[in-house]
């Protein structure tokens, strides 16, 4: 088992990779919005308040790049631009709905 563990690399795995794209401390918060409410508007909306706009549209543009999610630009001013998940990104709602369930069946109350 430790020659094995040894000569593994977790960055190749499957689970690694997902990580990778989901990492951070918002972009679960900023996709399960995208699950519950369909669209996010570029601005600081009320369910995303403790995401400064900053961060937001770092993760929006990390998200889009990684194709989870898809920007829709409105030419108009002033500005307005929206963002859904897409397909991929909704393919991976139900990894995530999955972490909410086992959250909410162990959480220490």
């Amino acid at each position: 088992i430790k020659k094995y563990i040894e000569n593994s690399n977790f960055e190749e795995t499957g689970f690694y990779y997902t990580l990778s794209l989901i990492s951070g401390k918002h972009k679960m918060i900023i996709l399960y919005c995208l699950m519950e409410f369909e669209v996010v508007l570029s601005t600081n909306e009320d369910y995303l308040k403790k995401i400064t706009d900053k961060t937001l549209s770092n993760n929006l543009k990390e998200l889009e790049a990684n194709h989870l999610i898809i920007r829709k630009e409105y030419p108009q001013i002033p500005p307005k631009v929206e963002y859904r998940l897409s397909d991929r990104g909704r393919s991976l709602m139900k990894v995530l709905d999955q972490l909410c369930v086992w959250g909410e069946n162990n959480r220490e109350e």
